[in-house]
């Protein structure tokens, strides 16, 4: 029997979806068809590079999918089951026209999905993604005959993508590493890098895991007991945890403290991009202590929507030494303009070793003003509709509204984000004040007013 493909699978940056529910094997058959069609119409190419991550359902989706690309005449490099980060290389190397990554990130096993990027690492944006959902929506596909099949070809760059980090890293200094792979893909590179390059690493899941038995795929703060205790019991210089496809990692300094995307980007600028300037590009939700810390090295900080495809566009028009997403991503695209999360770690280290000082030392110097996230369920037929609704009343009440992303309310004593999540059927609510008073009056009020709008919203729609 043919499934019915729901709209509500390709979302802003990506497609996602529960499998043999939303997604399934019959469904990426007809990506594989849309890709491959998008890539000889619209792009006027011949080639894309694939690869999938440790997720059990990975394996038929990706092939689904491969026979769905080469049914257009579309050749296929296959990269196999890996990391985010050596498919991404594996697409530049190969002069890809599109790169597509099997995954759906942090979110839990029975989940899947499919990411896409053009060959440099850019990430597709909302309007290319939907040109591809439009096809497959209308099985607007061009197939060929035998002759003309796409062929599949494997590729393996592992031995060159642990080149192209040996070659940037160097490490005199013995520095010891809480290694953190969640038995996610990280597993299958982050390891061996790490030991290439000289660090003492204490390996934390660091064996395939792909139900995420051990640690869920989503590197929270509550879901890192064990690397905090691991950093501290071992007297490690600092900590990392991946997420599940591992374009996010997340530091924790040598006393055990997490550290935000926020405070992890500055350190990194302030103390791994001395020689560089330009403009830093971050997202509506970070902090304003980026623009208090950054500005007056002389970067200007440029402030953009929440989405890794926006970012590593950003960066790429800017020509920016760093991009910093607050939910985790951050690209330094001296080396690469995705958000590969294995680069930030060895940057930390390599900071470590040039200023000699405790990473906790380096986190002191940075003020941290109270924050608060909350996320709110709300349905996926509505989320948006919701917050269309708070921007035109918050227009009206407050001087200071940023309505790129969401809306913003931005306050003298502090600012509230509120905006719909282009992967999830919530809606985030981020707030920072001057103290935690001032913080807790801020989520109150905003909460309130969202789960109200909700209410009104479910009752409207029935």
């Amino acid at each position: 029997m043919t499934q019915t493909i729901s709209k509500q699978i390709f979302r802003a940056y990506d497609i996602r979806g529960l499998y043999n529910k939303d997604i399934s094997p019959d469904v990426f058959y007809k990506i594989g068809l849309a890709a491959g069609t998008y890539v000889q119409q619209i792009m006027k190419g011949k080639q894309m590079v694939m690869g999938s991550d440790i997720r059990q359902s990975s394996a038929p989706l990706a092939y689904a999918f491969i026979a769905g690309v080469t049914a257009t005449g579309t050749d296929v490099c296959h990269a196999g089951t890996t990391s985010f980060g050596q498919t991404l290389f594996s697409g530049g190397r190969m002069h890809a026209d599109l790169v597509a990554f099997i995954t759906a990130s942090h979110l839990p096993p029975e989940w899947n999905g499919i990411k896409f990027y053009h060959g440099d690492g850019v990430g597709f944006p909302e309007d290319r993604l939907m040109a591809i959902r439009d096809l497959v929506l209308s099985d607007s596909f061009k197939t060929v005959d035998w002759d003309k099949i796409g062929q599949v070809h494997s590729i393996e760059t592992r031995a060159e993508y642990k080149a192209f980090f040996t070659s940037h890293f160097t490490f005199k200094e013995k520095i010891k590493v809480a290694l953190d792979c969640g038995g996610a893909s990280m597993t299958l590179s982050a390891p061996e890098i790490f030991t290439a390059l000289g660090l003492i690493t204490v390996p934390i899941f660091c064996s395939t895991d792909p139900t995420f038995s051990h640690r869920p795929s989503d590197p929270k703060p509550k879901n890192l007991a064990v690397l905090v205790d691991a950093v501290k019991k071992n007297k490690c210089d600092f900590g990392v945890a991946f997420d599940g496809d591992g374009d996010r990692a997340v530091i924790v300094d040598n006393t055990g403290q997490i550290l935000s995307a926020d405070h992890t980007g500055i350190i990194l600028g302030k103390y791994g991009l001395k020689k560089k300037k330009g403009t830093i590009i971050v997202n509506v939700e970070c902090s304003k202590v980026v623009k208090e810390q950054l500005e007056p090295l002389g970067f200007t900080v440029k402030q953009i929507p929440v989405g890794h495809t926006f970012l590593t566009l950003e960066a790429k028009l800017e020509h920016a030494p760093l991009g910093i997403e607050s939910s985790g991503h951050l690209i330094l695209p001296e080396y690469f303009l995705f958000d590969d999360a294995l680069v930030i770690p060895l940057k930390i280290a390599e900071i470590l070793e040039a200023e000699k000082k405790p990473l906790h030392d380096l986190v002191m110097t940075i003020p941290m003003y109270p924050t608060k996230k909350e996320e709110i369920d709300c349905p996926d037929e509505i989320k948006f509709d919701v917050v269309s609704q708070l921007k035109q009343q918050l227009v009206k009440e407050f001087e200071q509204v940023n309505i790129m992303d969401g809306v913003r309310v931005d306050l003298a004593e502090g600012w509230v984000l509120i905006r719909a999540s282009n992967t999830s059927p919530i809606i985030r609510l981020t707030a920072e004040a001057d103290n935690e008073t001032i913080l807790h009056d801020l989520v109150t009020k905003f909460l309130t007013r969202t789960h109200e709008i909700i209410a009104q919203t479910k009752k409207t729609t029935g």
